[in-house]
């Protein structure tokens, strides 16, 4: 079942509806598969050239195997994510003729590549942080493999399941559940008495918010501006549907090209990010010497490193309140069982945070620079600079409380912990926006013909569609400049219906219901489908 029968009010045959079925040229074709192969031909060899710099010494048949299966998979996620989330950017200019399918579908994915290239790397760590503490800090072990597999599995099952009915469902919303998935089975999987972190819920709360923020988002907002433009615009042409399948008047053409590069750039720039992170989960597991420390932060950002790091130790032992000084080992235990527990807000743990930020100070001194970290040092320091960043986040909603000056310390130190430990090299953003660009030009067509003939009853007009891209574009952007994961497909689709019901035009009730219930599965069926993966995976492993 491909495809809903359309009530007797949607388009039907209408002569608007724009040619879906042409083929794209020989030439084209042959295109995809040669930028596939270009592609993981330059990962191939950045990776090998990483670890050849690092020192990292060559891999076992079977681990570089099971690497490069798993950046295969990730790339995979991306790559359904391309085909599934971009074709609602591309629907309002296929359906309103501003852009032949074939072109607009090139010109997405054009600028998908470009969001990714030009995105921040904030939304990647979003994602991260919401996984177990103690996979993430044994990410290289099975356990760890097994974390990976089972939540991008989980979310390309279910997204192809959705393109397959055609209905538009967040790829955001699916990884998001997946990742909830796999903390919980790891939680419930736990030995008896032995405590584990699960899912960290104040994150993972203030991201589905995000997620649920985004329908309401598009339908409301969309609705307003079309109203707003309503009044402001003279040009009555804007508000009417295409003219057989003319192309819109200059003006009207170009905004509407405007606004679908828009959000395709946006939706590169944050949906791009969200295999980035976990693609360097991989990296730091397999090949954790060219990987879990940002090796290409200069020199001299080290007296300044130091300097913040001494600060933030200072801040630690006045909160520790006269409590013994704790060893690095112990301290490195500590603050790990404090972060799953959640139980930060102790003299002790304060005491444990001075002790690795004691140690860290020390290495980084002794050595000169992170990037001159020995091979046999690197993956504690990195957890020791992963703990005491995580904590520094958690501490506030633990209830500790700091003063201006203290929190303006805790904030640096965090920034330039994470600045070593959170990076993404240029050839894994570049890996990542092949990927999503070449899935933007393949498979679009189930989705574009849902976002454009089975939303309303009446045909797109010009202003619905730039309404409704405006919205999404400006909403994603926004996303993802405070690093929070949104849902290009929930805020342009419903963004779609806002502006059909403000114009009276009317609602497909039967698409609306059908795109609610796999917005409503969504997280149960990605949570159940990762959980049970992550299970069977740790018994075969």
């Amino acid at each position: 079942m491909s495809d809903y029968a359309l009530p007797s009010g949607g388009l039907g045959a209408a002569p608007h509806k724009p040619d879906l079925d042409r083929k794209p040229h020989r030439a084209g074709r042959l295109a995809v598969p040669i930028l596939i192969g270009a592609g993981l031909a330059y990962a191939g060899y950045n990776l090998v050239s990483d670890m050849h710099q690092a020192g990292e010494g060559g891999l076992a048949i079977g681990a570089f195997v099971l690497l490069g299966l798993a950046l295969l998979i990730a790339l995979s996620f991306e790559f359904v994510n391309g085909f599934h989330d971009t074709a609602n950017a591309v629907a309002t200019v296929i359906y309103t003729h501003s852009l032949p399918p074939m072109v607009a579908v090139v010109w997405s994915g054009a600028f998908n590549f470009f969001g990714v290239l030009l995105s921040s790397g904030a939304v990647a760590y979003s994602i991260v942080t919401l996984l177990p503490v103690e996979l993430i800090l044994q990410v290289g072990s099975s356990a760890g493999y097994c974390m990976i597999f089972a939540l991008l599995l989980a979310a390309i099952v279910w997204n192809l399941g959705t393109w397959a009915l055609g209905l538009p469902n967040s790829s955001s919303h699916a990884l998001i559940g997946s990742v909830i998935g796999v903390g919980l089975a790891n939680q419930l999987m736990a030995p008896a008495g032995q405590h584990t972190s699960g899912v960290d819920w104040g994150q993972a709360v203030g991201v589905l918010r995000a997620l649920l923020f985004s329908p309401v988002c598009g339908f409301v907002l969309s609705a307003l501006l079309l109203l707003a433009m309503k009044l402001v615009i003279r040009n009555r042409k804007l508000f009417e549907a295409p003219d057989g399948k003319r192309p819109p008047p200059p003006m009207i053409r170009g905004l509407l090209v405007l606004t679908c590069t828009a959000v395709s750039f946006a939706h590169g720039g944050n949906d791009g990010q969200k295999g980035m992170g976990l693609i360097m989960l991989i990296l730091i597991g397999a090949a954790p010497t060219a990987y879990a420390l940002n090796r290409a932060m200069p020199d001299s950002t080290t007296p300044a490193f130091i300097q913040t790091a001494h600060d933030a130790q200072h801040v630690f032992e006045t909160h520790a309140a006269g409590t013994p000084p704790v060893p690095a080992d112990a301290a490195r235990r500590v603050v790990d069982d404090a972060l799953r527990s959640k139980d930060l807000n102790r003299p002790r743990v304060f005491a444990a945070l001075a002790s690795l930020s004691g140690d860290i100070v020390q290495q980084v001194g002794d050595y000169g620079a992170i990037k001159r970290v020995p091979a046999a040092a690197t993956p504690n320091m990195r957890n020791d600079m992963y703990l005491a960043a995580d904590a520094i986040r958690l501490l506030p909603k633990a209830g500790a409380s700091f003063d201006s000056a203290e929190a303006a310390t805790m904030k640096t130190y965090q920034s330039a912990l994470n600045a070593g430990t959170r990076f993404i090299p240029d050839w894994v953003k570049v890996s990542v926006a092949v990927a999503l660009g070449l899935g933007t030009m393949v498979g679009w067509k189930r989705i574009v013909v849902t976002v454009g003939e089975k939303i309303g009853k009446t045909h797109l007009t010009y202003a619905q569609g730039a309404a409704a891209e405006l919205v999404a574009a400006t909403t994603i952007g926004m996303a993802e400049v405070y690093g929070l994961p949104v849902s290009t497909t929930h805020i342009l689709s419903s963004g779609v219906a806002g502006t059909m019901a403000a114009s009276g035009s009317g609602l497909q009730w039967s698409t609306v219901r059908n795109m609610a219930m796999a917005w409503v599965l969504t997280l149960p069926a990605a949570i159940t489908l990762a959980g049970v993966l992550y299970f069977l995976l740790r018994q075969l492993f």
